[in-house]
């Protein structure tokens, strides 16, 4: 393994478009939402110690989830989960990570991927990762991973590519945040066009240069830093200016603007599990298709119904009886019934449930 190759895995994030199993006090990211005795978290860390040595590897989340990152990985050291005070998207997230691995090992590498995907691929993903790491280490370019798309998803981005190119990675001329569903099928139809992973990689030095070029605000609050990274005042630092850096995500303040971005298409068995209709698509189904995560599958009767995503508490019987395409989610406290093909609105409703009832179901 190449010591000077890095992962940070951006754990922070609420999953509000999981509710309600994801809660603010407990993400989707500390979840077994597969059924297979691990959360997300540990599923990601695990994977990303075929790329680097466990010494390597950083967790980046909010400081309310801290203990949680120590529960899930207690073998990985307090300092090497990196903790932001506030919520202020991925540029931010990115800039501080860049920074501090920079200080650590100015020909430092790395990855930054979410820690709530689903990756089927593994060996693909690593052999892609791998190769990643090789390309950016010799040349000054931002690489994402690209995903060839399945049908129109208005939660992804997309990304326009150079599909002929004849290299292993391809030019990227633009980047598209969440189209919508009739511009989504526009782009599929095209076949110019990727799901935006997430999933980045680059040198320290070339990201550092890319937000000094791009978005100076970002990087001049952080490099006020650079003496203080990898030292016990490191904490006292963020603490103090990360909460007033933008509220931006790293597509629009970096890979929007910047011209040496590439994609490295990759074939990996890749999913987000950003909703629960993506996690209906890789879970086995029974003969009604029905995807239902109960350990006791006899307490849960789908009588005339179909296609539809349960979650229900291990000991209730629950009886469904004429549904399709709909998902069924029960968290004790809340109970949600809602069309799979309406699962965006999730999100804003989690938004006006909260401004209505307070945090009590957040």
């Amino acid at each position: 393994m190449n010591p000077n190759n890095y992962v940070a895995i951006m754990a922070g994030g609420i999953g509000s478009r999981f509710w309600p199993a994801s809660r603010e006090h407990r993400p989707k990211q500390f979840l077994d939402v597969l059924g297979v005795g691990k959360s997300l978290l540990r599923l990601t860390y695990e994977r990303f110690l075929k790329i680097c040595p466990a010494e390597n590897i950083y967790i980046v989340t909010n400081y309310n989830y801290k203990e949680l990152v120590a529960e899930h990985l207690p073998e990985l050291p307090i300092r090497q989960i990196l903790c932001e005070p506030s919520r202020n998207n991925t540029a931010p997230c990115v800039a501080y990570t860049a920074f501090r691995l920079y200080a650590e090992n100015p020909k430092a590498n790395f990855v930054v991927a979410p820690s709530d995907h689903i990756i089927l691929k593994e060996q693909a993903f690593v052999d892609k990762i791998n190769l990643g790491l090789e390309l950016v280490a010799k040349e000054d370019i931002l690489l994402t991973l690209g995903i060839q798309p399945t049908y129109a998803n208005t939660g992804y981005g997309y990304i326009y590519f150079d599909k002929d190119s004849e290299h292993e990675v391809s030019k990227v001329f633009q980047f598209t945040e969440k189209p919508n569903l009739e511009r989504a099928q526009s782009f599929i139809e095209s076949g110019n066009y990727l799901w935006n992973a997430g999933i980045f990689i680059w040198n320290a030095a070339s990201i550092l240069k890319a937000f000094e070029t791009h978005a100076q605000d970002i990087y001049q609050l952080f490099e006020q830093g650079k003496e203080y990274y990898t030292t016990a005042e490191e904490q006292v630092f963020i603490d103090k200016y990360y909460p007033s850096s933008p509220n931006i995500s790293i597509d629009y303040a970096i890979m929007e603007k910047a011209n040496n971005i590439y994609t490295l298409p990759a074939d990996i068995g890749w999913s987000d599990l950003g909703t629960w209709r993506s996690l209906y698509e890789e879970v086995g189904k029974d003969e009604q298709q029905n995807v239902v995560t109960v350990d006791n599958r006899e307490l849960v009767w789908c009588v005339d119904t179909t296609k539809c995503m349960v979650r229900t508490p291990q000991d209730k019987l629950v009886i469904i009886k004429d549904l399709e395409d709909y998902i069924i989610v029960d968290e004790d406290d809340v109970l949600l019934v809602y069309p799979k093909a309406k699962e965006q609105e999730i999100k804003g409703l989690t938004q006006s449930i909260k401004a209505k009832l307070g945090k009590q179901f957040s």
